[in-house]
């Protein structure tokens, strides 16, 4: 799947199942491939794939092999762009290594009251209420600002 080619994607999903690879685990490895190495290229990839998860679950072999012959095609046949799989890593990385700051006060939320008067929440600005739904805001903490986490890239609509 993740090298584009349907009939390779094919044929080692037949191997696995002749084999007698369990058809979950397989289900389970193609929902991975169309996060991890799809991701917003295709963002259908994923909803395509946990509903072949969804489907082998509820049939079962023989006929669980039509499903997952579908969803890896569709997978291997899909634009790729790890994006979100490099960005979340190196969030991951940086809150584990690094001092990251705090979160900005003004998109912390108050669940209890009386935190307001702490200044949680104080000068949030309701997207929404907003043309176009946006409106330029910190979200990042200080430390983090400017730092990039999902890189687009060509692949991506």
């Amino acid at each position: 799947m993740r090298g584009s080619d349907p009939d390779a994607t094919i044929f080692y999903l037949a191997r696995a199942l002749n084999g007698g690879e369990d058809p979950m685990f397989l289900a389970r490895r193609i929902v991975i491939q169309a996060a991890e190495d799809v991701g917003m290229a295709n963002p259908q990839a994923l909803v395509v794939a946990t509903s072949a998860m969804q489907a082998v679950h509820m049939v079962g072999m023989p006929e669980a092999r039509i499903i997952l012959s579908e969803a890896a095609v569709y997978v291997a046949t899909s634009k790729k762009s790890n994006a979100t799989y490099l960005g979340i890593n190196k969030a991951l990385h940086d809150i584990q290594s690094m001092d990251t700051g705090e979160v900005p006060m003004h998109i912390r939320n108050a669940p209890v009251a009386g935190m307001e008067q702490f200044g949680y929440g104080e000068g949030y600005k309701y997207p929404h209420d907003y043309p176009g739904h946006y409106v330029e805001q910190q979200y990042l903490p200080d430390k983090m600002l400017g730092t990039k986490y999902y890189i687009k890239d060509d692949t991506v609509e």
